[in-house]
């Protein structure tokens, strides 16, 4: 019984603990630039998802998309900036525009 019982801890202690199992990647704007933001988000399956009406110093909630090439297209005040990001499953992706209107990408694998 002991044996059993020290074989099944082993397998637990080996096979780890995994917050996602091939879930599709997901992301969110944050904005803390100055001007109301817009997203239009092209996923690589040819859906298209937007995230309208991001105010100064907010965060919008995550979507969710298939893994692949994203492109976002992002509506600041009259400029309009793109940038192409390869998403991967089982991470989530935090695009930051900053009090200069650059975008910055933090991606995060959440199996850690």
């Amino acid at each position: 019984m002991l044996a059993l019982v020290t074989i099944v801890v082993m397998i637990f202690a080996t096979s780890g603990c995994k917050d996602c199992d091939g879930d599709s990647p997901r992301a969110r704007i944050i904005n803390n630039g100055t001007k109301v933001i817009s997203v239009q988000i092209k996923t690589s399956g040819g859906n298209t998802e937007n995230i309208n009406n991001i105010q100064p110093s907010t965060i919008s909630e995550y979507r969710s998309f298939a893994a692949g090439s994203t492109t976002f297209t992002i509506s600041i005040g009259n400029e309009v900036v793109e940038t192409i990001i390869q998403m991967d499953n089982c991470f989530e992706y935090d695009i930051t525009i900053d009090k200069n209107n650059v975008i910055v990408t933090s991606p995060r694998d959440r199996n850690e």
